[in-house]
């Protein structure tokens, strides 16, 4: 009697990803856009202060705000700081949404067709923004392009494809907005209590992140300041530095024989000695970096306006600021006459009573109220009345 032919068993058949988890739903991806939501609206605004004041239009150069005099600090110490808080929210944001990738078929009409762009419009402008955010901060641009108007550029994309994203999910965004929404009865009555802990474990998560980093410009937390680009009471005089003179190109060389000169109708040279002899003004001012760091500083110099007043300057006139350094986007800049007249707008020459350290401009540099810290031009050589 032959043995019986062994049946051969087929190797299971794969199949496509199932994504049973829970929390992939649309409640807990609309808890999750609320706040991703506002931290993307903060960041938009300070951002557009921040690059306002830095490269005002033409029609707005002379009549921008230099009060409070502690507003860049502000705007700017905002916008890193929710910056920072919108990594760890837009990364729990596609944790719940991922699976609606591979929904298929992709493109069901034109409705879903809007959506699918609308959320990868959205994604891909999200992410870009937050990570090239996170490496400007830290001074690290692996990117052949320029950080500032490809940022500023995608900035608008980001806001118009949250427009786009909103309107098209509107219906679901609503029916999913409260605890008490119909649409939420259509979820399982069991995944309350994990949504209730994925939201507490990501308010501690972007706690965390704002205790951890927020030191860099709201000072009384500097001693938590551990994941921050910047602590603000290191560098030299006690004050971060973003670029030293030998980065610069600034040598002693150069410092020796230096001389301020004003050119305006009754042009003038004075030599840093003949500086200090002037009539001195001490005000304390924060510096104000675009990387999201600020610092209340007591500087001591003499008054631009006094300054273009002895060239002959008329009331209305601009100043340009030229840099001993020998390169760099910010070495030549211009402040408008609302930034040019203000008592507070200081040709500075001490730091906290101290002469200015190499690095931090010596043997002087401009400091003016509510002015990002890349037009507080450090090394000036010339100061032309426009």
């Amino acid at each position: 009697m032959t043995a019986p032919t062994p049946r051969r068993v087929s190797p299971p058949r794969p199949r496509p990803p199932s994504f049973s988890g829970r929390l992939h739903d649309a409640r807990t991806a609309t808890a999750v856009g609320r706040w991703l939501g506002a931290a993307f609206a903060v960041c938009f605004v300070t951002g557009l202060i921040s690059h306002y004041l830095q490269h005002p239009p033409s029609w707005a150069a002379d009549s921008l705000p230099s009060r409070p005099v502690w507003g860049y600090a502000l705007t700017q110490g905002l916008h890193v700081g929710t910056g920072l808080a919108a990594i760890v929210l837009l990364l729990v944001k596609l944790w719940t949404v991922y699976p609606r990738l591979f929904v298929w078929p992709p493109l069901r009409s034109v409705r879903h067709a809007l959506e699918r762009l609308s959320v990868a419009l959205l994604v891909a402008s999200a992410v870009f923004e937050v990570f090239s955010g996170l490496l400007n901060i830290a001074e690290w641009y692996p990117w052949p392009f320029s950080f500032v108007p490809v940022h500023f550029a995608v900035a608008w994309v980001a806001a118009g494809s949250i427009l786009l994203h909103i309107a098209v999910k509107a219906p679901e965004i609503r029916a999913h907005w409260s605890r008490r929404s119909a649409g939420t009865l259509e979820l399982p009555a069991q995944d309350g209590p994990d949504r209730r802990s994925l939201m507490l474990g990501l308010g501690a998560a972007v706690g965390a992140v704002t205790l951890t980093t927020v030191g860099q410009s709201f000072t009384p937390l500097a001693g938590l300041d551990l994941l921050a680009p910047r602590h603000p009471g290191y560098g030299p005089q006690s004050l971060p530095v973003n670029r030293t003179a030998a980065a610069a190109g600034v040598s002693p060389r150069m410092l020796r024989d230096w001389r301020l000169e004003v050119r305006g109708p009754l042009p003038y040279s004075l030599t840093h000695a003949q500086l200090l002899a002037l009539p001195q003004t001490v005000a304390e001012l924060p510096i104000a970096c675009v990387e999201g760091w600020s610092v209340d500083a007591v500087w001591g110099g003499v008054r631009v306006r006094d300054l273009l007043d002895r060239a002959g300057a008329p009331p209305g006139a601009a100043v340009r600021v030229t840099s001993l350094e020998v390169g760099g986007a910010y070495r030549v800049m211009e402040m408008g006459r609302d930034y040019a007249r203000d008592p507070l707008t200081l040709l500075a020459l001490t730091l906290h009573g101290q002469p200015l350290s190499p690095d931090h401009g010596f043997p002087a540099r401009i400091i003016a109220p509510n002015r990002p810290g890349v037009l507080q031009t450090k090394w000036v050589t010339l100061l032309e009345v426009l």
